[in-house]
């Protein structure tokens, strides 16, 4: 009975376990077994937590026997990005060999929360090296390996939260918390065909996770699908004394249909860079969308969104890890470009900081005032990336000439917007494509609403990469 499970909702999974139909511990082995069999072949986990998941498996499972059930993750095993601490002398690496070593003594914020919750933690899972801070540009930027996308292991997961989108998609976890500071839940989402939640910037804590960019940072869930990503947000966001940058907002997950049309907003241009299948799909989810939504072009303000949003990432990186750079410790990363990348990053003047921050709040006052009101739209929408996924020899962007634009993710990230990432086709190769919803700040339950609207509507988030070879 047990591998009929593997690709089943938190929703449904927890309904078993809460009658007593699925065992925690019988439920928690078999991810223990796949995360140590099929993590290696992703090259998608540094430490399974085998004894912390056992034990925890054992007080859930004792737990709902006597009555007393925490709520829908109650007995869920899940992973987390290898960036967020936990303690017991499980390590944290930070995806970087001068940290494969590290530990701390307390759980993040977010580990606790979802420990309250009942949730087990079964692994740490790979990243991309400092989350990617440094300036990589291909997938072999972390000591455990490039990461490789389940659907076609010859290619990449995506980064930074690359072995958390390759957990969920691959089936070694129900869930996994991912990071983004630009990009970096929204891509593997995209890659490997999953649903990628990256919240409103403060509405979770970010404690006890690694800073990369203090004003940019959020953790997220990647789940099978949007539902399943509200139940793990409505587990792990809320205030936190420890993090002063959480929200005092307190978010309260609605799974109800919201029972009216929604209004949805398609930059203009958004495709125009975008690969022809990334494209292809995302024109025809429009037409499904149709269905439950009024969608309309809009013009975005004529603003230098990258610039503005990737010169704060660069600055701020720079500080933060500017004694492991002065140390010269960035010769011990695994990627080569990452050698040099740091060193760019301490030039950037901080007259160009400070205007690309004033320039932020001017962006984050004209794209709010899109959502704002009657008439103001639900969400912006467009392909969540340019391209399916790319090989694991491949460079993903050049070191010359970048990305294709990026407009929602520079605005999303710099405006630290909520947006979530569903699957919406296959290329004839067998590759995912992604939609991504970008809604206004704190608005999660409408982006998460739209995507439940367009999964029901569609059957991309059922389908599974076959098992590895």
């Amino acid at each position: 009975m047990l591998p009929n499970v593997i690709f089943t909702s938190i929703r449904e999974l927890g309904e078993r376990l809460r009658t007593g139909a699925l065992s925690p511990i019988a439920l928690t082995q078999l991810f223990l077994e796949r995360l140590e069999t099929l993590g290696p072949h992703y090259n998608a986990v540094v430490t399974t937590t085998r004894d912390r998941a056992m034990a925890q498996a054992q007080w859930a499972e004792a737990e709902i026997a006597s009555g007393h059930y925490r709520g829908p993750l109650h007995g869920i095993p899940y992973g987390a990005k290898d960036l967020i601490a936990t303690s017991g002398g499980i390590p944290t690496t930070w995806g970087a060999a001068p940290f494969r070593n590290q530990t701390f003594d307390d759980d993040a914020t977010v580990i606790q929360k979802l420990e309250a919750s009942g949730a087990i933690l079964v692994a740490k899972l790979a990243m991309v090296e400092l989350a990617g801070g440094m300036g990589y540009f291909q997938p072999h930027a972390s000591f455990t390996g490039p990461c490789r996308n389940p659907w076609n292991p010859n290619t990449w997961s995506g980064g930074s939260s690359s072995g958390s989108g390759a957990a969920v998609s691959g089936g070694l976890v129900p869930f996994a918390i991912g990071s983004e500071t630009f990009g970096s839940i929204l891509s593997p989402a995209n890659n490997c065909g999953v649903a990628g939640l990256r919240p409103t910037y403060g509405r979770v804590s970010r404690f006890g996770a690694m800073a990369l960019c203090w004003t940019l940072d959020k953790l997220g869930p990647l789940c099978l699908t949007a539902d399943d990503c509200g139940l793990v947000l409505d587990a792990i966001a809320g205030p936190d004394p420890a993090d002063p940058t959480a929200s005092q907002q307190v978010f309260t997950y609605d799974a109800e249909p919201v029972g009216r049309r929604f209004k949805l907003g398609v930059p203009t241009g958004i495709t125009d860079e975008v690969e022809e299948y990334a494209r292809r799909h995302f024109e025809q989810a429009l037409e499904v969308l149709s269905e439950v939504a009024t969608i309309d072009t809009v013009s975005l303000p004529d603003l230098p969104y990258e610039a503005i949003t990737r010169t704060i990432l660069a600055a701020e990186a720079a500080s933060a890890f500017d004694e492991f750079i002065d140390r010269g410790q960035a010769a011990e990363l695994t990627a080569p470009e990452d050698h040099y990348g740091p060193y760019a990053r301490t030039a950037i003047l901080a007259t160009d900081y400070i205007r690309a921050l004033r320039l932020r709040g001017r962006m984050a006052r004209d794209i709010d005032a899109l959502f704002e009101g009657s008439s103001g739209f639900d969400a912006l929408l467009g392909p969540s990336r340019w391209t399916p996924a790319t090989g694991i020899d491949e460079n993903f962007r050049s070191p010359v000439h970048g990305n294709a634009p990026d407009v929602l993710g520079a605005i999303g990230n710099g405006a630290g917007l909520p947006a979530i990432s569903v699957p919406n086709g296959f290329t004839p190769q067998g590759l995912p494509t992604g939609i991504q919803f970008m809604g206004r700040a704190y608005a999660e339950n409408t982006v998460l609403a739209i995507a439940r609207a367009y999964q029901g509507l569609t059957d991309w988030h059922q389908r599974h990469p076959p098992h590895p070879s």
